[in-house]
């Protein structure tokens, strides 16, 4: 291999001397000087990625968007983010541990919890003080990079199998300054499982602490089709379950809050909520602290 670099080297060299227009610093020339630099300085530690969010498609999608004129859902927004920051951050009735890691789920599939884990992370990226991590931990229908439409990639499930020990060349750098995203990763074929793992619970534990000013947001599979989705809440410091009006049973509802009984704070968000006044659509909010919310009723305002 090297005599045939060399030989390419002497052409190029015949090729100037003919009067021919080469670049300066040729290929070749370029690839000879890198095999002899150490390999510390070829193979540089792996950088973050970087996508560009089309953010007009978004908003036109009804997803908030940070440079969107002032619209209905990100009022919305404003207020179901305002006590989650608070307890994350260590400023709410007490101190939660692990209070920065947010749980989205529903009690089935189709309630909205992807699009609410996204417009939340994405309200929550407005903020000057903070910064957010959008995981898309739903490993059986993994949604977020689809909605957002942007390509899947290493992630999660590449991390929890120790395949890659840096977190920081799995996240994926956006456009919006505050926000990165954790893809789901390779698919693997106990990837729920994975959820459930020792290795994942010491995953969490580092997200958790490793930045302070640092929000993360789950979206996770739903409560009553995975298991695993019980076993990663009892390790999240908050958990929003999203609720579609009209259409989920107050049995399911009742039957997914048990399943997470151990959690310390709980929020319910009623998706599809028709307003009166205007036909629309709204969200509704409620919350509560402990386990005693599984029995109670949530007053679910509507903003």
């Amino acid at each position: 291999m090297s005599s045939l670099i060399e030989q390419a080297a002497q052409r190029l060299e015949q090729l100037r001397q003919a009067g021919a227009e080469m670049p300066a610093t040729p290929p070749v020339a370029q690839t000879v000087g890198a095999a002899q630099k150490p390999v510390s300085e070829t193979q540089p530690a792996p950088l973050s990625r970087r996508v560009e969010i089309d953010l007009e498609a978004l908003a036109a999608a009804g997803i908030v968007s940070p440079h969107a004129p002032r619209s209905q859902i990100a009022d919305q927004f404003r207020v179901i983010k305002r006590p989650l920051i608070s307890n994350a951050m260590g400023k709410g009735a007490s101190v939660i541990a692990h209070g920065n890691l947010i749980m989205v789920t529903s009690a089935l599939a189709g309630e909205g919890k992807t699009f609410t884990a996204i417009n939340l992370a994405m309200s929550m990226a407005t903020e000057l003080d903070y910064t957010v991590m959008l995981v898309d931990a739903d490993v059986a229908r993994p949604s977020v990079m689809k909605v957002l439409g942007l390509p899947e990639g290493p992630g999660l499930l590449d991390l929890v199998l120790g395949e890659s020990k840096d977190m920081s060349s799995m996240l994926v750098k956006t456009n919006i300054d505050k926000l990165t995203i954790l893809p789901t990763g390779t698919p693997h074929a106990r990837a729920t499982e994975l959820l459930a793992s020792d290795a994942m619970i010491r995953l969490l534990d580092e997200m958790a602490n490793r930045y302070p000013d640092r929000i993360i947001v789950f979206d996770s599979p739903p409560l009553l089709l995975a298991t695993e989705a019980q076993a990663l809440a009892s390790h999240m410091g908050q958990v929003v379950v999203v609720v579609q009006a009209g259409n989920t049973l107050q049995s399911e509802v009742r039957h997914a809050l048990a399943t997470i009984d151990a959690c310390p704070v709980k929020f319910m968000l009623l998706n599809q909520a028709r307003t009166v006044s205007k036909g629309g659509y709204a969200y509704g909010y409620g919350y509560g602290y402990g386990p005693d919310m599984s029995s109670s009723k949530p007053d679910y305002s509507r903003h």
